[in-house]
């Protein structure tokens, strides 16, 4: 069987992990079945470093594009592919073979106030809608993103199958004691620290992070700095605004991108992992967080309590007093701590790329037959 699958995103900060996973453990998982990779030019040559049933051939369409809605099944037509998984919500109707679509969420549909126009609101409902129907089976990430698929996408509940995300092995081995020491030195974490990992849009809830920083100041907490790691702050002018409207700029830090390596070591200095999204299709950084260690608090909405089970501080995103409350009482406990701590690790056990990609596997053997 000859699969195609579209790894334009291989470097995107969510989508990129899954489909950076989903090609190594394919890659192990299966040497018989032949895998074209449908790569932006950048990336041709990491089809050579997963094996000889793999082959990159250039689709240089940006993705969410006019042009990728004719070059895709131009190449695939080209490539003669039995079988097409596109790893986001977009299907091409024009797709000449089977296909499987993984949609991680509904967030432009949920919260369609958070793109830049009507226009994008317009074409990420149809394309959603389209992928859903079209595909011949649809996966996604966690039962809450199921409900939202199955909600605005009027589908079968026999066709979107829950197959979940888990974290990167690299986090499966603890950062030495020295790499530790150099990260501690580097950003000068000399008291307790907050964390926070993943893109700052709107959605994400940073600017109300904040807010609760800043309440969690006032009940004497004055040796707590918080680092936030993600975007370019400066993408962002209402969270700059809100750093300097509450008097935290030397108190609040923005790292922007750090190496793997390093946020590894982040997770291990943090005292608590901090995640107010008020949305996502699953959420990787607290399972990243637990899986260092770090007790993890985040919100009782979308996914997250289905990720994090009952090894998490819940809290309600929407109130800057309740994210303070959870802090505070992480910051407090010391047996809290340790107690999340034990939970986050034997929470972590549950999710496992291996298990997950072998059921992707199994699903491209039902659907390609």
């Amino acid at each position: 069987m000859r699969i195609a699958i579209d790894a334009r995103k291989l470097h995107d900060f969510g989508i990129g992990t899954y489909v950076r996973n989903l090609l190594v453990h394919l890659a192990r998982l299966d040497r018989d079945s032949e895998y074209v990779l449908l790569s932006r030019p950048d990336d041709i040559g990491v089809a050579a470093t997963l094996g000889p049933n793999f082959r990159a051939v250039a689709a240089p369409a940006r993705p969410y594009s006019v042009g990728e809605q004719l070059r895709i099944p131009w190449r695939l037509q080209r490539e003669h592919a039995g079988l097409f998984h596109t790893p986001h919500y977009v299907l091409p109707p024009l797709t000449p073979c089977r296909s499987v679509v993984t949609i991680h969420d509904c967030i432009h549909l949920v919260f369609p106030q958070y793109l830049p126009n009507r226009l994008a609101h317009v074409y990420a409902r149809t394309f959603l809608w389209t992928a859903a129907r079209r595909a011949d089976l649809v996966l996604t990430v966690s039962e809450a993103s199921k409900r939202d698929i199955l909600r605005y996408c009027h589908v079968p509940d026999s066709k979107v199958v829950v197959i979940s995300n888990a974290i990167d092995e690299r986090f499966a081995t603890p950062p030495s004691p020295e790499q530790i020491d150099w990260v501690r030195s580097r950003y000068q974490i000399d008291g307790p620290m907050l964390l926070y990992v993943g893109n700052i849009k709107p959605h994400k809830n940073v600017e109300r992070l904040i807010e609760a920083f800043r309440i969690l100041r006032t009940r004497g907490f004055n040796e707590v700095t918080l680092l936030v790691i993600g975007d370019d702050i400066s993408k962002y002018a209402g969270l700059r605004r809100a750093v300097h409207r509450y008097k935290l700029h030397r108190h609040v830090r923005f790292l922007g991108y750090v190496p793997q390596e390093t946020l590894a070591a982040l997770y291990g200095l943090a005292t608590a992992f901090v995640f107010p999204s008020l949305y996502e299709g699953f959420g990787l950084p607290p399972l990243e967080a637990m899986a260092s260690g770090t007790p993890v608090i985040t919100s009782n909405v979308s996914s997250l309590p289905e990720v994090v089970g009952d090894a998490a501080i819940l809290i309600d995103p929407h109130d800057a007093h309740a994210i303070a409350d959870g802090m505070e009482q992480v910051l407090v406990d010391a047996s809290l701590r340790e107690a999340l701590r034990e939970r986050g690790l034997a929470r972590v056990r549950q999710f496992s790329w291996e298990r997950s990609i072998r059921r992707v596997w199994e699903i491209y053997r039902q659907v390609g037959r």
